[in-house]
């Protein structure tokens, strides 16, 4: 079974865990299963523990940390590369440069629902994309 590497945005988790049988979730489900090895760091785990935990959405109790456990269990952390792109949120700086890095030894991605707040590249895609491109690779 061939692997993705992929930065996964925090607006994926949310949108899996809100609704665990739409596209974000099979990205997550494809992670859980290993099928995708998603890249981060820290920052990007301190973002999701932040953002998952916020009373607004509702979730269980420990069903975000479960979930970043299980992602960072599975995962490879990569130091940042920088870039001189311009975001219009400085938080999703560091996940673009987490794909870059990443870039740079692996064909590995960004898989985003706000792909607008990223620089227009190959690598940034949906998660709708993603599983595209893991659907129609001949391997």
């Amino acid at each position: 079974m061939k692997k993705y590497y992929a930065v996964i945005d925090t607006n994926v988790l949310v949108s899996s865990m809100l609704k665990s049988d739409s596209i974000p979730g099979q990205i997550i489900d494809m992670i859980l299963l290993g099928r995708i090895v998603p890249l981060l760091n820290e920052e990007i785990i301190s973002e999701y523990e932040d953002v998952l935990t916020r009373n607004k959405f509702g979730f269980e109790d420990g069903q975000a940390e479960a979930l970043i456990e299980n992602i960072r269990a599975k995962a490879i952390f990569l130091p940042r590369e920088h870039t001189d792109e311009a975001f219009p949120d400085e938080d999703d700086i560091v996940f673009f440069e987490i794909a870059l890095s990443g870039r740079s030894t692996m064909d590995a991605y960004l898989v985003t629902g706000n792909i607008r707040h990223y620089p227009i590249k190959k690598f940034v895609v949906t998660p709708r994309q993603m599983l595209e491109i893991i659907e129609n690779d001949p391997d």
